[in-house]
């Protein structure tokens, strides 16, 4: 669904509940926490996960494609590009954090994972090169289950089912996305679909990435205002 449509259709790879803090922009603000004074583990899973993730505020990490079945018959968006995940928007990490995912030259994707009063909401900001919003964007869900501090689930939501299906994408509307992460050694993205009518084979797609080595920061995605 714009660029992350594979891709969305191949990558669907975000509307925010009344408990929780308004998204903030694809940008943010990019005031990075100190990695050396990570959050300590909290009692929630939700809270631990953020906790996990903002260990890394204002690193950037390379990925590789771990999962990508099955194969399209189209040309791969993520074939032969470097992709890099950026932790950053760390003003208030226990509430929101902003992670944009750059697929080569392409800087049009941010991943909003915020808390809600009942656990995690994640969602896909997507914009143009000028800023402005792609026509699929913010689209996601939320946290059914407590999950884990190493992994949150977050199924389609309502929301973004309608936003599917008002632009033709309809294979998206039984998504799941899943996010891992073990703080210094991995960090996980992941979108499945189960087999249904609509997707006979259905569809897994992974990109893991090496939180051992840093790598250098990439360009602002598209739409931030620092």
């Amino acid at each position: 669904m714009s660029a992350l449509s594979l891709a969305l259709p191949a990558l669907v790879a975000c509307a925010p509940s009344t408990e929780s803090a308004p998204v903030t922009p694809a940008g943010g603000d990019a005031a990075a926490v100190a990695t050396a004074g990570a959050p300590a583990p909290a009692d929630q899973p939700a809270d631990a996960f953020m906790a996990a993730l903002a260990s890394h505020c204002g690193q950037a990490f390379a990925g590789r494609i771990v999962a990508n079945e099955p194969a399209s018959p189209a040309p791969d968006a993520f074939e032969g590009k470097a992709l890099v995940m950026h932790v950053r928007g760390c003003d208030e990490p226990s509430k929101q954090l902003l992670v944009p995912f750059h697929v080569g030259d392409d800087h049009s994707r941010t991943w909003v994972i915020t808390r809600t009063g009942t656990g995690l909401r994640l969602k896909h900001d997507h914009r143009h090169e000028d800023g402005t919003p792609d026509e699929q964007t913010m689209y996601g869900g939320e946290s059914v289950a407590a999950g884990t501090a190493v992994r949150q689930e977050f199924p389609v939501d309502a929301e973004s089912i309608e936003l599917f299906g008002r632009t033709g994408a309809n294979v998206s509307t039984t998504n799941t996305w899943a996010m891992e992460i073990e703080p210094g050694q991995r960090f996980l993205y992941e979108l499945s679909r189960p087999e249904d009518e609509v997707n006979p084979q259905g569809r897994l797609f992974q990109v893991e990435f090496d939180l051992t080595t840093p790598v250098e920061l990439p360009p602002a995605p598209w739409g931030s205002t620092d």
